[in-house]
């Protein structure tokens, strides 16, 4: 674990986004509960989170029309029960960070892991999450 200090910044750059911070596996358990579609961001320290993945994920809530319904985040490494929690929501995919999920009633739908992160530029990532948001968080009208 890294001192909490040097990860604040890490975390700010995601809740300052409007994603809430879950910190044990009760909060991720709650929050994955409610209903419509969830966007699970598995923070990490590491150079592809800070460089691609959380601001592809930042470019994504702010350029989407379409956005999930709740947005939580979980740091891998500094917070890892929730995160151990966190992954068991991933169906049998094994565990990465960062990776970024987005789960419909607590379902998995769609997983961005590690691998796709490394080879996409931030611009790549957040139209790929953009694309993601309007098939899995579009709202219905009746």
């Amino acid at each position: 674990m890294y001192p909490e200090l040097m990860v604040i910044p890490m975390r700010e750059e995601l809740t300052r986004a409007g994603i809430n911070e879950t910190k044990t596996a009760e909060e991720v358990d709650a929050a994955l509960a409610q209903p419509g579609t969830t966007m699970l961001v598995v923070n990490s320290i590491c150079g592809c989170a800070a460089g691609k993945m959380r601001p592809g994920v930042r470019l994504a809530l702010a350029n989407g029309t379409n956005q999930p319904d709740h947005k939580i985040t979980v740091f891998a490494g500094q917070d890892r029960e929730a995160t151990e929690r966190a992954r068991s929501y991933f169906d049998g995919n094994p565990p990465t960070s960062p990776a970024i999920a987005i789960l419909r009633d607590g379902k998995l739908v769609f997983l961005m892991q590690r691998y796709v992160i490394e080879q996409a530029t931030a611009q790549q990532i957040g139209g790929e999450l953009i694309r993601a948001f309007d098939q899995f968080c579009a709202k219905t009208t009746a």
